[in-house]
């Protein structure tokens, strides 16, 4: 068969990492002006690179040098990733800056909080996407022209903000509910804004590694290259993309060395490569090259976490709610801010990860959310954020009164912070 005529596997791999907090306490507000547990966030960002980070950027090197132009990868690294690894493993940013420099490699943009600020506010979103292109762009000399968001979330809103700020492709869930019948193995184009085109997660194949690699329950355990290979094989042949879309973590982290998860990924991307029915592009690569077979609309946001696939995992419980609002209550101060500490604390407070940790669901979704959360409950993480917010929210409360000039918008900002408290 040609090589025009193959089927195309994307990968792209998420990699973030939020500034956990340290235990805040009641008496603290007003006094203690530091959040995060340092501690913890240098230990946890040194194991991970030590696990995963470095082993696997190691396997995807010598991947490209053994077949250069064939082997293709495309990466996310949020923005609060690359602020600690400026801090405490700085040799992490010099190793996929090596990478990108072989030309195999593309990294998409995102909002640089890995923050749901697209919910509330877009023009925070707007200026926290143009953050993390500045910072690609510093850290690796790109500018991208694919966008993702904090676990694939997407909407009709969102596709309208990503076009507005002239970006080309994004990338999504294949969610059953919005999908219908379709398949998520094709390229699509956004039905509002045709020149998007949309790029959607096969979360099945993708979670088949992601978290059932090494389940020894699960009726497909083992996982080797060959049987992967097979049901990657087994799609109908009309489908011309496969896009696996996973938390870099994967590799390492939540699936251990010890697990075969190297030896599998390296099989089953020299399989892939050695395949006469399959190709590896970029994110960009496989939307320039591949017509999309239709439009999509989707009204409702969705997103890549939980069953239900949409925002519960982070707004679905009052608690949730209450911590969000609180938050963006202030967005309108914020706009205004020139307060670098202030600001540092904005963005590492909007990490959707804290609210994700305060998710009261049960059953399979809550194992995952207690799987990542540093806390002993949802309530535990709810009290804790709520402590630290106080304190921010007196802070903001204070800028506005000593720096904002204009009578009128200080009256506005003192009613909405009012109605806060």
């Amino acid at each position: 068969m040609n090589k025009r005529h193959k089927r195309t596997v994307c990968l792209f791999f998420q990699v973030h990492q939020p500034f956990r907090l340290k235990t805040y306490r009641f008496f603290n507000i007003g006094v203690d002006h530091t959040y995060y547990d340092e501690d913890q966030n240098k230990q946890i960002l040194r194991r991970v690179a030590h696990d995963c980070y470095l082993p696997a950027n190691e396997v995807l090197m010598k991947l490209i040098r053994k077949h250069g132009p064939d082997f293709k990868v495309s990466f996310c690294i949020s923005g609060t990733a690359l602020e600690q690894f400026r801090k405490y493993t700085p040799w992490i940013i010099e190793s996929f800056r090596q990478l990108y420099e072989t030309g195999n490699v593309e990294f998409l943009a995102e909002s640089c909080a890995h923050s749901m600020a697209v919910l509330v506010n877009p023009s925070e979103y707007m200026r926290q996407v143009e953050e993390h292109v500045k910072t690609l762009e510093s850290c690796f000399g790109c500018k991208p022209t694919a966008l993702v968001n904090a676990n694939l979330l997407f909407s009709n809103e969102i596709a309208g903000v990503a076009h507005a700020m002239g970006f080309k492709t994004i990338l999504t869930e294949g969610a059953s509910q919005t999908l219908g019948w379709k398949s998520s193995n094709y390229v699509y184009s956004s039905e509002i804004y045709p020149e998007l085109k949309l790029l959607l997660r096969n979360y099945r194949l993708s979670d088949d590694i992601t978290f059932r690699f090494s389940v020894r329950e699960w009726s497909g355990w083992p996982l080797t290259a060959d049987k992967y290979i097979s049901w990657l094989n087994a799609i109908d042949q009309k489908e011309d993309i496969v896009n696996l879309f996973m938390d870099y973590a994967t590799l390492g982290e939540y699936q251990k060395a010890e697990s075969g998860i190297f030896s599998f990924f390296n099989a089953f991307t020299e399989k892939i490569i050695d395949s006469q029915k399959w190709t590896l592009k970029t994110v960009t690569e496989a939307a320039e090259s591949i017509v999309p077979i239709a439009t999509l609309t989707m009204p409702e946001y969705i997103s890549c976490a939980d069953q239900d696939h949409d925002l519960s995992a982070w707004l679905g419980n009052e608690l949730q709610q209450e911590a969000f609002n609180s938050l963006y209550s202030v967005a309108y101060i914020m706009g205004y801010c020139k307060d670098k500490e202030l600001l540092s604390d904005w963005k590492r407070l909007q990490s959707c990860d804290h609210f994700y940790y305060m998710c009261t669901k049960y059953m399979n979704d809550g194992a995952m959310h207690r799987f990542f959360s540093p806390y002993s409950s949802p309530f535990d993480a709810f009290i804790n954020y709520m402590s630290v917010l106080s304190d921010f929210l007196i802070r903001v409360h204070e800028y506005a009164d000593h720096h904002v000039l204009s009578s009128t918008l200080h009256n506005e900002l003192e009613l909405r912070y009012l109605e806060t408290i």
